[in-house]
């Protein structure tokens, strides 16, 4: 049962307006240190870098989603939808926490300071410990996060092709960044959508609407969040931790906060956390603040490598990239370290901290994972299928291109 405030909160969202908290459940989950630290992580990782507005975090994100949840479920029920007020606060819960799991700089640096651990398994660990401290009251948030209630589009709307997530991501990085073509009508989609045999659905009228979410994503993956000069702060970035990681674990002392020199000094695995109790606390004290003051404290470090990625950074000295759409072949990939050595003049075991290569790819529609229309017959189809759309057939095939980057000073031909 949704609980009343004793005094109404409201948050002042640059993109939504107002936004109330409806409950004291889901206000007590927001005040929680571990939802807190969210303000502390950026949600673009080092977007700024090419847009200096991207400056908004997951706490923002977190609020908005909520909000936009209550919107939906609010249109749903006035649809005939029955939501009783328990499921109504959970999924308020599970989509504010979908990404609490998030370390620094967001994407950028997943499995990277932990060993292959991605966010979703780490938001799970936190929504456990977050059931305990609350008394079980997150039970049913949490069976709606991982799929397990019985009433599955409340999952949907958590985590699918055309879930809430997706629809505050898009309109707040679109916001943020200034990026125009991202533009989508959430308002519109959420109006749009409905309930028929347990699953979402968008009614037929919504079609063009559903193109032009995805014709959106597609363009803001290549404008922002695969913009080539992002990725080659990702990567010095990527870089520079592996290489604070190496030294640490052979024995070179590093100045920085206690939770990362203790996380860089070891190989954190999925498996330690259920080892120790408390490493998810360790981790929940880790954020973007911890990274950048390393990085001033790096700049002057004795080893070489550390201490020029880091004034690079200081600096926005960034990384060179050659973006293509073929493969490049193992000669001239050889060729261009060969390059990047020479002109450098760093030794060869030093080359992967400022040379990097590799893939990227971006597809706005999966096929497997279907955006369901509800025709005007009562039909329901995949919107490929549902109109001539060519743009969505299109839009499920994957692109790929192929990068290689370096420190400068070089020019990769």
């Amino acid at each position: 049962m949704i609980r009343t405030l004793k005094s109404q909160k409201i948050i002042n969202d640059p993109v939504y307006g107002f936004i109330n908290i409806p409950s004291e459940l889901i206000f007590a989950v927001i005040d929680h240190p571990y939802f807190q630290r969210l303000r502390r992580i950026r949600q673009l990782g080092l977007t700024d870098m090419v847009y200096p507005g991207a400056l908004h975090t997951r706490f923002h994100h977190a609020i908005g989603a909520m909000h936009l949840m209550s919107v939906t479920l609010d249109h749903l029920r006035n649809k005939g939808v029955e939501i009783a007020d328990n499921e109504y606060e959970a999924a308020l819960i599970a989509i504010l926490l979908h990404d609490i799991g998030h370390g620094p700089f967001s994407h950028a640096l997943e499995s990277i300071i932990l060993r292959d651990i991605h966010h979703e398994s780490l938001s799970l660990l936190f929504f456990d410990i977050l059931n305990k401290q609350f008394g079980g009251q997150l039970s049913l948030a949490k069976a709606i996060f991982t799929g397990n209630y019985e009433r599955n589009f409340f999952h949907q709307l958590v985590s699918s092709q055309l879930d809430i997530d997706r629809l505050d991501y898009l309109q707040r990085d679109c916001f943020f960044t200034g990026v125009s073509e991202g533009t989508i009508g959430a308002d519109r989609i959420i109006k749009m959508m409905n309930i028929v045999n347990d699953h979402v659905v968008i009614e037929e009228k919504g079609i063009y609407s559903i193109e032009n979410f995805l014709s959106a994503r597609r363009l803001m993956y290549w404008q922002v969040y695969l913009h080539k000069t992002t990725l080659c702060a990702e990567k010095m970035l990527i870089n520079l931790i592996l290489r604070a990681k190496h030294l640490t674990q052979s024995g070179t002392r590093l100045n920085g906060s206690e939770e990362l020199v203790y996380l860089l000094s070891r190989e954190v695995r999925q498996r330690d956390f259920a080892e120790s109790s408390d490493l998810l606390d360790i981790f929940s004290r880790l954020d973007d603040f911890d990274i950048w003051g390393a990085i001033k404290l790096w700049k002057n470090h004795e080893d070489h490598v550390l201490r020029e990625i880091s004034n690079m950074f200081l600096s926005r000295n960034l990384f060179k990239i050659k973006l293509v759409n073929q493969p490049f072949s193992p000669d001239i990939l050889s060729s261009m370290r060969t390059k990047v050595i020479q002109q450098l003049l760093i030794p060869e075991h030093e080359l992967p901290y400022f040379f990097s290569s590799g893939d990227i790819s971006n597809h706005a529609y999966v096929a497997k994972d279907k955006i369901w229309i509800l025709t005007k017959k009562g039909e329901v189809m995949d919107v490929a299928q549902a109109a001539d759309l060519p743009n969505i057939k299109a839009m499920s095939k994957i692109v790929k291109k192929y990068y290689a980057c370096h420190a400068k000073k070089l020019t990769l031909r």
